[in-house]
């Protein structure tokens, strides 16, 4: 006989954890899109939109953000993806696989749950980001982004509308799943924000300019890598003031004047 009874954990976030969940909608072009979006947010409880670099100022007027408005109304605008996430401790980028390779781990859909869930249980403040509606995420874009969540799609199809993109994601962060919920959290293990991600990643560019690491013209690249570095190696707040210690000693030491021999 099925075990039609299986007792479920249901991820179905607090409020607490509902207020550290950010949506972020990267340079979206139809405002009616963005008013889906914060309908489907409104379906599932979460409060919290930011809006980067849109193309239209009138955005907030949407008409498709049904049940809404007041959603619509308290949503952050910012100039960049980098500002929106700024004070986030995890970031999901979303998107397909068709014309893409990420240099972040891809994990599939189901497995967001579990992921957020654990980052919002330990204290942390999640980001589940959006790309425009015609290509989706950048390279750029996703440099910022701990993971890229894959949202399976048919081949022929493959890119997905932004409302229903977010009415999935949000769906699956609401069903029930059997994984156990994630230990507390240790004291040491406090999470470390996106901004000071980038302050480590610029004072780690400094020094390596400093010492003559590469030429100018990777630049770009070096910054590009570094920020997908960090992200991947999961320091914690404790682990990345000590790496900040030890590049600024050795900056200090690279810019100190030679003595004399």
């Amino acid at each position: 006989m099925r075990p039609y009874n299986l007792p479920l954990r249901t991820p179905m976030l607090d409020q607490s954890q509902r207020d550290r969940l950010d949506i972020v909608l990267v340079s979206p072009r139809n405002p009616l899109n963005i008013g889906a979006v914060a309908r489907a947010m409104a379906n599932f409880g979460v409060a919290r939109l930011s809006v980067a670099a849109p193309y239209d100022p009138h955005w907030r007027e949407a008409k498709s953000a049904v049940g809404a408005p007041q959603l619509l109304a308290n949503a952050q605008e910012f100039p960049t993806l980098q500002e929106a996430i700024a004070n986030c401790t995890f970031i999901a980028g979303t998107g397909t696989l068709t014309y893409r390779k990420p240099d972040q781990p891809v994990i599939s859909l189901p497995d967001l749950a579990p992921l957020l869930h654990g980052e919002l249980a330990r204290g942390g403040r999640a980001a589940l980001v959006f790309g425009p509606e015609k290509h989706g995420l950048t390279r750029h874009d996703l440099s910022w982004c701990h993971v890229l969540v894959h949202i399976p799609t048919d081949p022929q199809q493959p890119s997905m509308n932004l409302g229903q993109a977010a009415a999935v994601c949000l769906y699956e962060l609401a069903r029930p799943w059997l994984i156990p919920p994630p230990l507390p959290p240790q004291a040491s293990d406090q999470p470390t924000t996106s901004a000071v991600l980038d302050r480590l990643a610029l004072l780690i560019e400094e020094t390596m300019i400093a010492a003559d690491y590469s030429p100018a013209s990777m630049a770009d690249t070096n910054r590009h890598d570094l920020r997908i570095f960090l992200r991947q190696l999961g320091l914690d707040a404790r682990d990345t003031r000590r790496v900040m210690g030890l590049f600024r000693r050795i900056l200090y030491r690279l810019k100190a004047p030679q003595s004399a021999e």
